[in-house]
């Protein structure tokens, strides 16, 4: 078994960093000197993605891609994603408006995915940073299932991108969602649609 999983989010969401800490391998990246507003939130940035491997037995692995976060880049979306069987999507919760933040992904994904659906979780970072971390407000925000995952909720957890622990959990949870699609088909959608 292999498969991919995207992760995606605002720049300095932790999603270079997730890879890190979860990676077996020693991280591929194009991080290069950010030379725009983003240096005003981090040193360097990806400008194409991150690739790490984690490896689940033998022959089981999980190739992990993290997609750029500036939207002058997000021609890497549609490449990851065509290749992704579920999504990550980081959210700092220091960022003036995470909730917006929230919304554009969402809406980006379902754009991009073309009627395809995947299982998407989502991680709030940075929640020692930001103002008191209330997940039901992201909780609230997406409301029904959204198109991309069809008819389940999207699980909304408090992450810190450098604790493996909290990482691995987001990452039960999506490969949990991908088990129960695979084992009950009837429940997924036509073609390769998947859903949370």
């Amino acid at each position: 078994m292999e498969w991919a999983i995207l992760f995606v989010g605002p720049v300095g969401a932790g999603k270079t960093q997730a890879i890190r800490t979860i990676s077996d391998i020693d991280v591929v990246d194009t991080e290069a000197d950010a030379t725009d507003e983003t240096a005003l939130l981090k040193q360097n940035t990806t400008v194409a993605m991150d690739m790490g491997v984690m490896l689940l037995g033998a022959h089981d692995k999980v190739r992990l891609y993290g997609a750029p976060g500036q939207d002058r880049f997000d021609f890497m979306w549609d490449i990851l994603l065509e290749q992704s069987r579920g999504v990550v999507l980081f959210i700092d919760h220091s960022r003036p408006n995470p909730v917006g933040d929230l919304a554009h992904y969402m809406e980006q994904l379902t754009r991009r995915m073309e009627g395809r659906v995947l299982p998407v979780v989502i991680g709030v970072t940075h929640t020692d940073m930001g103002g008191p971390a209330n997940l039901d407000v992201y909780r609230d925000f997406l409301g029904e299932p959204a198109s991309i995952t069809r008819r389940q909720a999207v699980p909304v957890l408090e992450t810190d991108a450098r604790n493996l622990h909290d990482v691995k959990t987001l990452l039960l949870a999506l490969t949990s969602m991908l088990d129960m699609n695979e084992r009950f088909p009837a429940r997924s959608s036509a073609g390769r649609g998947l859903h949370a």
